[in-house]
């Protein structure tokens, strides 16, 4: 059953159109990393754009690095497989965005500079709250790369009629290059830009497939919900709670944690939170959340259209094909339904655009990504913790590009063998160490005075390591079969079970470790200057006084 949507494609003379449109958004986005490089010249312009983004211009750009191979492949994916409990995916995103504006966007762009950790070491020791700050930023953005370069393999191999592993695997490696070329040559700006033009096309093409799916149901949605339950095989179940979570206690408590940490994980992920520095004032970055909540809240909405049409529309072969893919493959075959059919050239010419505006949304986010975690060790480890400060700028963003090569090939390294989690999934995944780690330390640090070194170090590696290690003792990583079929769905073999912790997103546990260990932490120890400093903190931050 494998590749028969691509043979048909094939053997209809469209392989080429999808290969020649593929290489044009490549082409599209080297060109602008080129151009960027010729206008970066400061530390400045590496780490931020030279703050010279607009609110509309940067709300595009936070789109665009939000609305991931997550959203875009995993999130209409788990509509299609599971229906009702699928969307929740999509209504704990955008919840997520009411606390990153409400509590952190403008407060940050006041108080920090380039990175997290500007924040929180403004009044307290530089060493030992950077070096945490540096090591959580580069784990959540390797688990966040690890579910975009799990899409991007999925995607490409659908794009270009790869169907063995080996070539799935180089096909990984190859956009692993791609996303260290951007970070090395283009920066913020070139990253920036690439984001903003990738937003445009996405909203673009998901537009364009839900106006032909509801089309195809006369623009009646009970219709499409109908016929996506009758052809789920699940029936009324598939529009109802309870088809993922909720059949036991297990589930339920899993759906408790995995929205915990949707909601809560955004105000913590390093590279949503780096973007409030590429504009120049607080109000700028207030436009921008403004914006995105805007495109973002009506992408979410369409990818409902999109999992449930998916669930509708495509036949036997094709339903399967998205299963297989763990729901990765829904809204590109759902295009090509939409446009006439695989054997069509307007079912070609759509899967070979929505196939390259989701691969345009994939190296937008990795190069986003690899740019927060490179830009840390930088800045953070570098030039604050190893050089105490004694660096020029030339030197970090020379430090920023070697560590790009390294975090990008550990992200290769770790997607190859996990190319069967559903991308959703494992951002979920990403979500929970962030809140459980970055959101209690940077929420403690701009409203809580007695919030010390001890306290913020605590904190960040309390809910770092708990979240972590109950991953890696979670059916995530051994021990989960599928009941049906019988087929691991871990990463290790099935001959290793080390599966203790029963959930599959630790955030109900990891995220209360980690504001209890910054409490205890900072009740333990006792240090006046961070509390002299909060008041310089405080201002700085609500009035935006100092502000760099």
């Amino acid at each position: 059953m494998n590749g028969q949507v691509l043979l048909a494609a094939e053997e209809g003379g469209h392989q080429g159109l999808t290969t020649t449109l593929f290489l044009a958004v490549v082409a599209v986005t080297i060109g602008i990393t080129f151009w960027a490089s010729r206008q970066t010249k400061t530390a400045t312009d590496y780490y931020a754009g030279g703050r010279s983004f607009t609110g509309v211009q940067n709300g595009f750009a936070v789109a665009g690095d939000y609305m991931s191979a997550a959203s875009f492949l995993g999130i209409s994916g788990a509509i299609a497989l599971s229906g009702y409990d699928g969307f929740l995916y999509s209504i704990g995103f955008l919840v997520a965005w009411l606390v990153a504006l409400l509590l952190v966007a403008e407060l940050l762009r006041n108080s920090g500079r380039f990175t997290m950790a500007d924040q929180l070491a403004y009044r307290m020791r530089q060493r030992p709250v950077r070096t945490a700050a540096s090591v959580s930023t580069v784990v959540v953005s390797i688990f966040y790369l690890l579910a975009q370069m799990v899409g991007a393999g999925a995607l490409v191999a659908l794009l270009l009629g790869v169907n063995s592993d080996a070539l799935k695997n180089w096909t990984i490696v190859g956009v692993g290059i791609l996303m260290i070329f951007y970070v090395v040559v283009g920066g913020m700006k070139g990253t920036t830009w690439v984001q903003i033009v990738k937003a445009v096309m996405l909203m673009a093409g998901t537009i364009v497939i839900t106006v032909l799916v509801l089309a195809h149901f006369s623009f009646n949605l009970s219709e499409l919900l109908g016929e996506a339950a009758s052809n789920s095989g699940q029936g009324s179940a598939f529009l109802e709670p309870g088809l993922k979570y909720g059949a036991d206690l297990t589930s339920k408590l899993d759906f408790v944690s995995l929205s915990l940490a949707l909601v809560l994980g955004t105000a913590g992920l390093p590279h949503i939170l780096i973007r409030f520095y590429t504009v120049p004032t607080a109000g700028q970055a207030r436009k921008s959340v403004l914006w995105a909540i805007g495109l973002i809240g009506a992408f979410y909405l369409m990818t409902l259209v999109l999992g449930f049409g998916a669930a509708a529309m495509l036949g036997d072969d094709a339903y399967g094909q998205v299963a297989e893919s763990g729901g990765n493959l829904a809204s590109p075959l759902l295009a090509e339904e939409a446009g006439g059919g695989p054997d069509t050239l307007g079912g070609a010419v759509l899967l070979a655009v929505i196939a390259a505006v989701a691969f345009a949304t994939i190296l937008a986010v990795v190069a986003g990504l690899t740019l927060t975690s490179a830009s840390s060790v930088a800045h953070d480890l570098y030039a604050n913790v190893w050089r105490k400060g004694k660096v020029t700028g030339q030197d970090e963003i020379r430090v920023a590009r070697i560590a790009a090569f390294i975090i990008g090939g550990i992200a290769i390294a770790l997607a190859i063998p996990g190319q069967s989690l559903n991308v959703a999934f494992l951002v979920g995944l990403a979500f929970a160490v962030a809140a459980s780690a970055n959101l209690p330390a940077v929420l403690y640090n701009l409203f809580w005075k007695r919030f010390n070194t001890r306290g913020a170090v605590w904190s960040i590696y309390g809910g770092l390591i708990s979240a972590v290690g109950l991953v890696i003792f979670s059916p995530v990583v051994s021990g989960k079969v599928d009941p049906a079929t019988g087929e691991n769905l871990a990463l290790l073999p099935e001959s290793i079970d080390i599966s203790w912790f029963p959930l599959e997103n630790p955030g109900l546990i990891s995220i209360p470790v980690g504001f209890l260990c910054g409490f205890i932490g900072a009740m333990t120890a006792r240090e006046s200057a961070a509390e002299d400093r909060f008041a310089e903190l405080e201002t700085r931050a609500f009035t935006g006084a100092g502000a760099e």
